[in-house]
């Protein structure tokens, strides 16, 4: 099963705590589903909302396809519908109304031929908590470098 990963949102890790994640399929237009193959989307202001007991992807902007007429094309930034399970919406609804927590998309893919998103539920980091785990992330980087030199002294004598 191979996974083309289309378009990733790299800052949510660093601007949310993640706390499940959940893949959910996409309702697109042919147009659409063409853009996406040619990586024309921008994901990273993109978040998703329960409406009417359906999950809803907003400020997820696919750019028309290039080889597409105006009158046939797509609009850009509507509302894309999700496919999840009424019991996973019906969970994260109830997790939602309780805790101050976003469904943010982590990343859009294909599998089989499927688009696919892939949504987070997250807690917003405060900015001590940013500075936190970029403090952690560079002691892990100190200690891989630390032991990558004494692996390379070990092999030199």
């Amino acid at each position: 099963m191979a996974k083309i990963v289309v378009a990733s949102n790299r800052r949510a890790n660093h601007e949310y705590e993640i706390l499940d994640t959940y893949e959910a399929g996409l309702v697109l237009q042919g147009s659409e589903v063409k853009a996406l193959r040619e990586a024309k989307v921008q994901i990273a202001e993109s978040y998703a909302r329960i409406r009417n007991n359906e999950l809803w992807l907003l400020s997820f902007h696919i750019s028309p396809y290039s080889h597409t007429g105006a009158h046939t094309g797509h609009d850009p930034d509507r509302p894309k519908k999700l496919l999840l399970h009424r019991t996973e919406i019906n969970r994260i609804g109830a997790r939602l109304d309780r805790d101050p927590l976003t469904m943010v998309a982590l990343q859009v893919y294909f599998i089989k031929g499927n688009a696919k998103v892939e949504l987070a539920l997250a807690r917003r980091k405060n900015q001590t908590d940013k500075r936190q785990s970029i403090a952690e992330k560079d002691a892990k980087r100190e200690t891989a470098r630390a032991l990558k030199a004494a692996n390379r002294v070990g092999y030199d004598d």
